[in-house]
């Protein structure tokens, strides 16, 4: 279902009396600010993460490693059920399946994958910037005691995505991120054993493709 901020609005004026909505706006900026504080003081993030993806019939569960670093890049390394990588240096971005002939290329702007608008999360940028129709999603259960759940549409995929829930902890950080998209699919990332300012070589965010592998350029680079 399309997320309609202006028609949540009006119900929420209707059922709440004028101090209790500003008591909830309120309440979500202090949250978001706690998130932005946090993350825009952070240079470096390492977690592992745990993928699934809901649709289409069917399920699919995939983990591995997180990395990412300022300004703009991140890694992702999936080591079950296989191995591949998406990795971004700040302007490109490249999916890769190891022992096949082919790796994808593409430039982070035209980027139409759900992992992109992460890279946000270690620029220099305020949340509400990001997401359309920010607020909290009182009606979202967190998987953690104390944690609160806001939800949003990243800006320029609204044609893509309904909605997306991210978990947040009382000091501001991100536990858990669900996408859930037009065709009525879902994808939920779960981010697990995150250590912040770690020391993370650049040489992580470049990759090189393997002698014999065909560089193809696209926009979608999920499998």
């Amino acid at each position: 279902m399309m997320f309609r901020p202006r028609r949540i609005f009006a119900v929420v004026c209707f059922v709440l009396p004028p101090s209790s909505l500003l008591l909830a706006q309120t309440d979500l900026h202090a949250i978001v600010d706690k998130v932005d504080q946090r993350y825009n003081h952070m240079q470096t993030l390492e977690a592992q993460f745990a993928e699934t993806y809901s649709g289409a019939g069917m399920t699919r569960k995939e983990s591995g490693k997180l990395e990412l670093k300022k300004p703009g890049r991140m890694r992702w390394d999936y080591d079950e059920p296989r191995p591949k990588m998406f990795l971004t240096d700040g302007s490109t971005a490249w999916f890769y399946v190891p022992g096949e002939k082919q790796v994808r290329r593409t430039p982070v702007k035209q980027i139409e994958d759900l992992r992109s608008p992460l890279r946000y999360l270690l620029g220099k940028t305020k949340l509400e910037r990001e997401f359309v129709g920010l607020a909290i999603a009182g009606e979202a259960k967190p998987l953690n005691t104390g944690d609160i759940v806001l939800r949003g549409v990243p800006k320029g995929m609204e044609e893509r995505v309904s909605r997306t829930l991210l978990e947040v902890t009382p000091d501001g950080l991100i536990t858990r991120i669900v996408v859930e998209e037009l065709d009525g699919s879902v994808t939920e990332f779960r981010f697990l054993e995150q250590r912040e300012n770690v020391q993370i070589a650049d040489q992580r965010f470049k990759f090189t493709p393997p002698a014999g592998v065909e560089v193809v350029l696209g926009t979608e680079l999920v499998e």
